[in-house]
């Protein structure tokens, strides 16, 4: 017996969930409130609720608007299935696939911004509420949030479906809370995936994040959350992670894929960990610390830079050229130990041509620790390098249609298993602006791989095979 504070929302008697799931999910809510007034009865009074969503697609054209504690709202499968891929394959060829959309519990979100100049008005799942206590321990779990399809931007590009802009945010938190859970949902094709302001002991945990403009944004200011075990990836100019003004911030054992603007950007960010993660990027600024970062740690992270692959996508990037710096670090008293970072890519997609990539550059600040950092920096030979232009491999025009479903998949796999047949490609490894001093940076490039002055700043290079002394 499920009990007086369990909702089925295909059993509940207000609204039709398929036409409208918000609807049907603010009756609810409503009905919880009626029946939970006393905010201490015995010891308890107000235990919440859960509201379940069984597998099927449900439209949403009424915001969910959450300003009660204890809720959780779950399903059945986070559905999660690429849009990208489908919206660059040809039309003619869909009626051969086994699926078209995403599946699982489903919510397609029908709501946008539109005209309205309010952030969060293209919200589907909107959580505020004032005065005290904070709102806490609201959970979204398993199930998927589709923002179906993306618009144009008016940038002029050929096709809408990857501009990454609709207007629309898959959950949306506006105020102070405590103790949230987003667990194992699936998020797609949204301009942003998880907004949250003032978030403190936050957990994201084990979602699929991915095809979004930006998928998980922590702003205004916030404490002691988590970011763990996602799969990860938003567009080309959009975050993958950006926190603002947080301190005490876990990002861990997650796998942050391509096409993001950045795999992580701190802004003014203090005392947090990002470590054991697996970073893979088709652009410089993977990392990114700005407005004074101070005393965080990147250790035992697996860094990936290289080409984009994939023929529909390899007219857009993030704007920024290789000698912005893989790392970007502005700010004090930062350890960067211990990652392995690759780049592999083809001189002749190197900008400005002919310079030499930057991995770490430090642009200001001072205390900075960068130690013990594996640098492997490889290219394709000519000889590779005209055999691919010969195949007509980079002769598609960027923009348009993908000539086959799995080219993607197989673009990509294909991409990350080549190592053979690769030649040293010379870079920066590491560069310390004269804005930085102080700074400290070990067995992480040799001599002349490091840029810096070293009356400022310590330097010990790392030992290079067959010179010894």
């Amino acid at each position: 017996m499920a009990g007086i504070n369990y909702y089925d929302v295909t059993e509940w008697t207000v609204g039709n969930p398929y036409k409208d799931i918000g609807e049907v999910i603010n009756s609810i809510i409503a009905d919880i409130k009626r029946r939970q007034r006393d905010s201490d009865n015995d010891g308890g009074g107000k235990p919440g609720a859960v509201i379940y969503i069984p597998p099927g697609d449900y439209h949403l054209a009424t915001q969910v608007v959450i300003d009660i504690s204890y809720l959780k709202i779950m399903g059945s499968g986070h559905g999660f299935t690429s849009s990208s891929i489908r919206f660059n394959t040809p039309e003619g060829e869909w009626a051969d696939w086994h699926e078209l959309w995403p599946g699982g519990s489903r919510i397609l979100v029908d709501i946008s911004q539109e005209a309205d100049d309010r952030e969060w008005a293209g919200a589907a799942f909107y959580v505020e509420r004032s005065g005290n206590p904070r709102i806490s321990s609201v959970e979204f779990a398993d199930f998927c949030i589709d923002g179906l399809h993306f618009v144009d931007d008016g940038s002029g590009k050929a096709d809408p479906e990857n501009t990454y802009t609709n207007g629309k945010t898959g959950i949306y938190i506006a105020s102070a809370q405590d103790s949230f859970r987003i667990t194992g949902m699936g998020i797609v094709y949204l301009e942003h995936g998880i907004t949250s302001y003032h978030a403190d002991a936050l957990t994201i945990h084990d979602n699929f994040i991915a095809e979004c403009g930006n998928c998980i944004e922590l702003r205004g200011s916030g404490q002691a959350s988590k970011i763990t075990d996602n799969l990860i990836g938003a567009g080309y100019k959009g975050y993958s992670i950006y926190a603002q003004n947080f301190g005490g911030l876990l990002v861990t054992a997650n796998n942050i894929f391509p096409r993001g603007t950045s795999s992580v950007h701190f802004a003014g960010v203090m005392r947090s960990s990002v470590t054991g993660n697996r970073f893979h990027s088709f652009y410089p600024g993977m990392l990114v610390f700005k407005d004074g970062c101070s005393e965080n740690l990147v250790s035992a992270n697996h860094f990936l830079r290289d080409h984009e692959p994939w023929a529909p996508m390899q007219g857009y990037d993030n704007g920024l050229d290789d000698l912005y710096g893989l790392l970007y670090i502005s700010g004090n008293h930062n350890s960067i130990i211990a990652n392995h970072i690759s780049e592999t890519i083809d001189a002749r997609y190197i900008k400005p041509y002919g310079a030499a990539p930057v991995i770490i550059r430090v642009v200001s600040g001072k205390g900075n620790y960068i130690s013990d950092n594996h640098i492997v920096a490889t290219t394709e030979g000519p000889e590779v390098q005209a055999a691919e232009t010969q195949e007509g491999q980079d002769t598609q025009i960027p923009g348009t249609q993908a000539p086959e479903a799995g080219s993607c998949f197989s673009a990509q796999v294909g991409a990350l298993l080549t190592a053979g047949e690769l030649q040293e490609l010379e870079v920066i490894t590491v560069l310390v602006e004269s804005a930085a001093f102080q700074n400290t940076v070990l067995d992480s490039g040799s001599d002349a791989q490091v840029i810096m002055d070293r009356t400022v700043n310590a330097f010990r290079a790392t030992p290079t095979p067959g010179r010894n002394g």
